[in-house]
């Protein structure tokens, strides 16, 4: 029998989780004057999926990852790492960390209505109510110097869009194995099968990369991006999802 979790510790969990990502916008940022975005982007995600998996191999009792697995995460990893992870690394090379935040802040309202879609979730006037207020509070904020639809920002803002789109199907995919996998294994496979499908991406990257201008900078922003940004708080993430509803551990 799974036992839910007292609260201070979900909430904690997740204070943290929030606290990894809006970090991770900045530390993006950053990665970004030390590596192209293309080669950020893919290994950023194969070194979360070797640390995952490295991990993983540690664990007393592990599943092993077979063909129906591959199947069942390729759609997961696609929508939750590749364009999720994927685009919000694209996006930030042409936005800002602010104007990024306010397009991920679409996410919960993408979830609410998949996850509605998909009867998976009642669609109440409580939820619709409370998301569409958290989303104007965040729209006030990020528009305090206003916001131009023709400025250079517009690109980023499109790509941050997509990877909004990911997160949500990603959620609300995940949501529906929740059951079968726990968090460990669940992140472990999402992972894997995402660095083989990009692992052609990666050789090709690795190869016209210049690895000593990266630097010792860009380093740890790879670093962070993949452990404490893609491991850390994707392990929360999947956790609290097996314990609340989908729409609201997005929100």
């Amino acid at each position: 029998m799974t036992h839910r979790p007292h609260p201070v510790l979900l909430a904690t969990l997740v204070t943290l989780m929030i606290l990894a990502w809006s970090i991770n916008l900045v530390v993006g940022k950053i990665g970004l004057r030390h590596m192209d975005v293309v080669s950020l982007a893919i290994f950023r995600i194969i070194a979360a999926g070797l640390l995952m998996g490295l991990l993983y191999l540690f664990r007393p009792e592990r599943r092993r990852f077979g063909m129906k697995d591959f199947w069942i995460f390729s759609k997961i990893g696609f929508f939750g790492v590749i364009m999720n992870m994927g685009m919000f690394t694209l996006g930030l090379k042409y936005t800002t960390a602010g104007h990024s935040a306010m397009v991920i802040a679409l996410t919960p309202i993408i979830v609410l209505v998949l996850a509605w879609a998909m009867r998976i979730e009642t669609l109440t006037a409580l939820k619709t109510t409370g998301l569409t207020l958290s989303f104007i509070g965040v729209m006030i904020l990020a528009t305090e110097q206003g916001i131009h639809l023709h400025s250079g920002t517009l690109v980023g803002d499109l790509l941050t869009i997509g990877c909004a789109i990911g997160f949500a199907v990603y959620t609300v995919l995940a949501k529906q194995v929740a059951p079968n996998y726990d968090s460990f294994t669940m992140n472990t496979f999402n992972l894997l099968a995402s660095s083989i499908m990009l692992a052609p991406f990666a050789i090709y990257q690795g190869i016209r990369l210049d690895w000593a201008a990266v630097g010792w900078v860009g380093w740890l922003s790879i670093l962070y991006m993949a452990g404490i940004g893609s491991v850390a708080a994707y392990l929360i993430y999947y956790w609290a999802l097996r314990q609340m509803a989908a729409s609201r551990i997005a929100l």
